[in-house]
């Protein structure tokens, strides 16, 4: 592959997967400015290195992603700046699904980082217990831990701040008139 078609391929690659590795990225950082910034940390790092990768690329990134996210305290050395497509979503978001993702997303972030880190690549990336824990170094068993008790959280979150019921009210007292009883004799 020349460097023109490396080129043309990493291009390719960023305009159809930026969006997914960002919405991952702002799921993990939980701001915006953060998440382009890592988002571009992860796709220098694999520019770098994008003549020696097989297959497809998408996991390599998001892995570079993922362990960038883990070590974000680090001061990053390189102000190098990728170009993105702009962000434009397909479609516009009703007000009551912005409000939810955000809901989810303020839960998300009162977890931990690494237990974050198991959420969002299990029902956000959709990957096995298997590939999250190989993704992330640990055990399937770790994994597993940190998926029931996250989400024990975020029910405990998200249960806490979900709106008030409507107060109930006795349901309205309906009169119903049955016909006169009957002895046997007619009439």
């Amino acid at each position: 592959m020349g460097a023109t078609d490396g080129e043309a391929a990493f291009e390719a690659f960023v305009a159809a997967r930026s969006g997914d590795l960002l919405r991952t990225a702002v799921l993990l950082t939980r701001d915006r400015g953060h998440a382009e910034d890592l988002l571009q940390t992860a796709l220098v790092k694999a520019y770098r290195r994008w003549g020696r990768i097989d297959g497809d690329p998408y996991p390599y990134v998001r892995r570079i992603l993922v362990t960038s996210a883990a070590s974000w305290r680090r001061l990053r050395t390189t102000q190098e700046i990728v170009s993105l497509p702009a962000w434009d979503p397909a479609t516009p978001d009703g007000t009551a699904d912005v409000d939810e993702r955000e809901r989810m997303a303020e839960a998300l972030a009162t977890l931990p980082p690494r237990m974050r880190a198991v959420l969002v690549l299990r029902y956000t990336e959709d990957l096995s217990e298997a590939a999250t824990a190989e993704l992330l170094g640990c055990s399937v068993h770790t994994v597993r831990s940190q998926t029931v008790r996250g989400l024990a959280r975020l029910r405990t979150v998200l249960g806490a701040t979900l709106p008030p019921a409507p107060p109930r009210t006795q349901p309205p007292t309906v009169l119903v008139s049955y016909p006169p009883h009957h002895t046997g004799e007619e009439c």
